[in-house]
């Protein structure tokens, strides 16, 4: 090389007068979808049912019935997840998930009660709160079955 330096870009590149563009917000800062609440109250209905049909099935059928509603509560917080591709997606059924399963723990004055077992009761909110939060806390959701992984194919 020679002597001479070579000049700055910022110097060669031309001048405009349009404004700076602001990056656009993306993740919680983001606009929200308008078209995306009719899909978030569904799921948040589904999480109800859910959450009184596994209140119900663990129940009547105790070991087997606790996991097939703990089964059930999983699916559909890991399909809201998938199908938004969003944390809210996984979240707003466990919400109705959730409101569902406290209205069922207060009983009714006769003092009937929902849920038979304080062991059954103890592992359907645990391990339903605890599948919520891995759902809706995972890092990256899978690749679609299509994509082969190599470039260009």
């Amino acid at each position: 090389m020679s002597g001479r330096q070579r000049p700055r870009a910022s110097s060669q590149s031309p001048r405009t007068n349009a404004p700076p563009r602001i990056p656009e917000a993306y993740g919680p800062a983001a606009r929200p979808d308008p078209r995306r609440i009719p899909l978030y109250a569904g799921l948040a209905v589904l999480g109800a049912a859910v959450g009184l049909a596994g209140a119900l099935v663990q129940a009547a059928l105790f070991p087997g019935g606790l996991l097939l509603a703990l089964a059930a509560s999983a699916g559909l917080f890991y399909g809201g997840r998938v199908l938004t591709r969003t944390q809210l997606g996984a979240l707003v059924p466990a919400v109705g998930w959730f409101l569902a399963v406290m209205a069922l723990l207060g009983g009714r004055p006769e003092g009937d009660y929902v849920f038979g077992q304080a062991l059954g009761l103890a592992l359907f909110m645990l391990g339903g709160m605890v599948v919520a939060v891995i759902c809706a806390t995972m890092s990256r959701l899978p690749r679609p079955a299509d994509d082969t992984g190599r470039p260009g194919g």
